[in-house]
Order: C-alpha cells, then sequence, then structure tokens
C-alpha cells in the first residue's frame, strides 16, 4: 500500500511512500487489544500520589471525648474515630498501591499495527523524506507542518530526536516529537495526523514486521 509523500520544502511529491501491509494494512475486526494496550499505557504511567491519614495518623484525639458512662451519648474513646468529622479515614489509599498492568511484548506490537493501520485507513499518516530544523528554529517546522495541512494534533515520528527538533517542536501546542521506536497506542489514537519520515517507516516496519521478534 502507499501513501503521499511531502518534499522538505511541504509540497507534495509526484511519488508515493510504500508502506508494509504487515505493519500499515492489518484487518482490525476489534477494537479489544487497542482498548487494553491504551489502558495499560495511561496505567503504567500513573503516579500514585494519593494518601490519606487513618485513625492512627491524624493528630489530636488522645483525651476521650466525655466520660464513659452517665451522659447519655455513645461511648467513644476518640475524636479521630473515622465515623467522626475530621477522623482518620478507613480503606483510603496509602501511596503503596500499584497500578501498573502487564501487556506481553507481542500483544503490545500487534496492537500499533493495528492502531497505524487504522491511522492509514483514515488518512492520518503522511511521509516526509526529511524533517529538519535549522537551530531549533519553531517557525520553520511550524511553516512545514501548515503547508501539509497538518497543524492539529500532529504526531511527529522520526528515526531519533535531535536537540534541533526538540526545541523546534516544544513551542507548538499541538505538536508531539516522537521516535520511532517509543511509537505507541496512546500516541496514534489520540492524533490527528501523524507525520512520518522515511527512515522512521523504515524503523517501525523492521521492528513491528512479523519476521521481528
Amino acid at each position: 500500500m502507499a501513501v503521499s509523500t511531502f518534499t522538505g520544502s511541504g509540497t507534495k511529491a509526484t511519488t508515493t511512500a510504500k508502506l508494509s501491509k504487515d505493519v500499515f494494512a492489518l484487518e482490525v475486526t476489534s477494537h479489544e487489544l487497542l482498548k487494553q494496550a491504551y489502558e495499560t499505557y495511561l496505567a503504567n504511567g500513573r503516579e500514585n500520589l494519593a494518601v490519606v491519614k487513618t485513625r492512627g495518623l491524624v493528630s489530636g484525639g488522645g483525651r476521650k471525648p466525655w466520660k464513659q458512662k452517665g451522659t447519655g451519648r455513645a461511648r467513644f474513646g476518640s475524636s479521630r474515630n473515622p465515623i467522626w468529622r475530621g477522623g482518620g479515614i478507613v480503606f483510603g489509599p496509602t501511596g503503596n498501591e500499584n497500578y501498573t498492568m502487564k501487556l506481553s511484548t507481542t500483544a503490545k506490537r500487534v496492537a500499533i499495527r493495528q492502531a497505524l493501520s487504522l491511522a492509514v485507513k483514515a488518512d492520518k499518516i503522511a511521509v516526509i523524506e526529511k524533517i529538519a530544523s535549522k537551530d531549533g528554529r519553531t517557525a520553520e517546522l511550524a511553516k512545514l507542518l501548515a503547508k501539509m495541512g497538518t497543524t492539529r494534533g500532529v504526531l511527529i515520528v522520526v528515526p531519533h530526536k535531535t536537540d534541533e527538533l526538540i526545541r523546534a517542536s516544544h513551542n507548538l501546542q499541538e505538536v508531539k516529537l516522537i521516535s520511532a521506536k517509543y511509537l505507541n497506542v496512546y500516541d496514534i489514537l489520540n492524533a490527528h495526523n501523524i507525520v512520518m519520515t522515511t527512515d522512521a517507516v523504515i524503523i517501525v516496519e523492521e521492528w513491528l514486521g512479523k519476521e521481528s521478534k
């Protein structure tokens, strides 16, 4: 299969880039694996920051609120009882929870191939011979993307990140730069447009092809 390619100046070229059918043309009959890979990505990036204080950790409450008998009220030993306002929290997060999820390497690669296939089917992928920004200038990269008609939710896939490209893309809110080997289902599905260099396509096909391990 093939998609349109672009020259470095952003004008459409006369040739087309041939994409591997094993990576970019899968028939996706179920989205269950995509959903699982998407959720796994989010779960593994989750920071475990939520922590609550149990009854034993809340300060105060050392004195009995009122005497045991004779008041007509229920017996309480501490004002830090969980049923009191300002008391401890029962069964809350302690900061030791493990939210990570596991997905086999084979399943992960199949999910990425499915996501790329859906992106091609939706005409989201464009291939460019090379992306460069002299001295890391944002204006040059923004001008190129504008000529390509890809200015919203852009995922740029390159063989390797360079300092110049990182600087150029950093100030573009709708642009995310990623190395080919770090391509994932989350970024692919969230992107409105995916711009890949020809070298990045080669790396992705070698990485995700059926003969790869």
